[in-house]
């Protein structure tokens, strides 16, 4: 059960992984020992399950962003199994649901503009068996985009 002190240092984490604990301890009053034990806690609780970078991706190029709705031939366990396991191999895809409605899938693709994107397609999305139909939209302005989860 998480307490309030680990609610606002989930959140201080979220929002700057690289705060040392010494700063935590001051904004969560409590003793550096204490945060360091608590992190290591939720850590261990897999609470926390990893720490990375994001990056700007207008500034290495990569800023063009497409949600692709794709729905399988049929909805057969080893279709869904074989394409989860495919499309996970694809750098460009940065996010894969399974979801209801229409399509079977949403991916979120990351690419440098609309030829690296007919490139992906051409060359790897649609060699991807059992794909019945796919349906693109393309990011015109980001609205929100948050990594933060209140816990």
């Amino acid at each position: 059960m998480l307490d309030a002190k680990d609610k606002k240092l989930l959140i201080l984490l979220q929002n700057d992984a690289k705060k040392t604990t010494k700063q935590l301890a001051n904004e969560l009053d409590l003793s550096i020992t204490a945060v360091f034990e608590r992190i290591k806690k939720l850590e261990k609780q897999q609470i926390i399950e990893k720490y990375v970078a994001l990056l700007n991706n207008e500034k290495i190029q990569k800023n063009f962003i497409v949600l692709c709705h794709v729905k399988l031939v049929q909805h057969k366990k080893e279709y869904i199994s074989q394409f989860e396991k495919e499309i996970t191999q694809f750098p460009e895809v940065l996010e894969c649901f399974h979801v209801s409605g229409d399509s079977d899938y949403i991916l979120k693709i990351c690419v440098r503009d609309i030829q690296e994107y007919r490139e992906f397609m051409v060359s790897k999305l649609t060699n991807l068996q059992h794909i019945a139909s796919t349906q693109s939209s393309f990011m015109i302005k980001e609205v929100k985009n948050s990594t933060v989860i209140e816990p």
